[in-house]
């Protein structure tokens, strides 16, 4: 069930890029948030890059700087027209996550931005499975997204935000160890980094 204000922040672009904006300034602003899941990896020019879930191109925009072939996926058309407008030098595919219309071993790099804690916890099976399916080997599924605060002084303000915006998906992601995920699905290796009292998580799995 959607909560108070989330259908407002997907139907205007201004509120929602606000909300993330806020949301960045506890690791330091949105560039360095974005960067987060980027960070130690060897991207170039001529890397394969999938932003899963890109919606308008939040951190897509980011993805561009590093290389020229960058793939964005999303089922919203609306996102996707946003995300062609902010980051024209992306390639854009409509598609669900759980069934993406790309051959294996296709990109270096998998990237998605808070967008797992949205699925339910069948889709999100099946959404790891296919984002292995999709990388090389060798290649790299990077991902920031929340996690249930270590610190317990973040623990409000997560639940606030949680119950503003977020569904009971989120709350079911507080709970998952998806690094266990991870390595259930056949990641080789996975670190992951907590941030922000634990209340994100970055992970790196390598296939």
């Amino acid at each position: 069930m959607a909560t108070v204000l989330r259908p407002l922040s997907y139907q205007y672009q201004w509120l929602y890029d606000t909300i993330s904006r806020l949301a960045a300034t506890s690791v330091g602003g949105e560039r360095r948030f974005h960067h987060l899941p980027l960070h130690g990896l060897t991207i170039d020019s001529e890397t394969q890059v999938l932003d899963l879930c890109c919606g308008g191109g939040q951190a897509t925009r980011f993805l561009v700087e590093y290389s020229q072939n960058v793939t964005g996926l999303d089922v919203s058309p609306l996102s996707l027209q946003r995300a062609e407008k902010n980051v024209p030098q992306a390639k854009y595919v409509e598609a669900f996550a759980e069934n993406m219309p790309f051959s294996e071993n296709q990109f270096d790099l998998v990237h998605t931005s808070v967008a797992l804690h949205e699925m339910p916890p069948s889709v999100l099976q099946q959404i790891l499975r296919e984002v292995y399916r999709v990388l090389k080997p060798g290649g790299v599924f990077a991902l920031v997204d929340f996690h249930k605060p270590t610190n317990v002084l973040f623990m409000p303000g997560v639940a606030l935000f949680l119950w503003l915006f977020e569904t009971e998906t989120a709350w079911q992601l507080l709970e998952t160890d998806l690094v266990r995920l991870l390595k259930q699905t056949g990641f080789a290796s996975c670190e992951q980094h907590l941030h922000a009292g634990g209340s994100l998580q970055v992970i790196q799995a390598k296939k």
